[in-house]
């Protein structure tokens, strides 16, 4: 059994970003998208005023929540060999209902892949108020590149 990390999020926080478990890299650095050829961190800092990526992660997080931005994972915990999505078995979805009562300013959310969408789509399905935006996933396993990956998450951050 897998578990995922808890919610970075604040009263700010208006853009909640959704991956689905974090991966083996990611589990054991205790740091979310710690695989190194996941675009992810340079997907953001791209997109927020092309800042120079920071190497430590409470900085990434600082940086994300001064943009108004948290992160977290549809599931709390789950069985799975590997990384791949595709090989989860037995997961337990994170408490969504706590977390949007304690932080009611979240109006969109963006999933980092198909796989969360699905999990959160099957188990709480479309929030009023809220906004959901299905993004590439950002993994090395998502073969397209990264000019394209960043196109099309820049259409979150217009």
């Amino acid at each position: 059994m897998i578990h995922s990390f808890p919610p970075f999020a604040n009263s700010q926080t208006e853009i909640l970003i959704l991956g689905t478990m974090p991966g083996s890299a990611s589990l054991e650095k205790q740091e979310y998208y710690a695989h190194q050829r996941n675009h992810f961190w340079k997907i953001i800092y791209t997109l927020l005023d092309n800042l120079p990526i920071s190497i430590v992660f409470h900085e990434k997080i600082q940086t994300l929540q001064a943009h108004k931005i948290g992160l977290w994972d549809v599931l709390e915990n789950c069985e799975r060999k590997g990384s791949l999505d595709i090989h989860i078995i037995n997961q337990k979805e994170n408490d969504f209902e706590t977390l949007f009562k304690e932080f009611p300013g979240i109006t969109k959310l963006i999933f980092n892949g198909k796989e969360s969408h699905k999990y959160f789509l099957k188990r709480f399905g479309q929030i009023e108020g809220i906004t959901y935006n299905v993004m590439p996933s950002t993994s090395p396993a998502n073969t397209m590149s990264f000019e394209n990956k960043l196109k099309s998450w820049s259409t979150c951050f217009e």
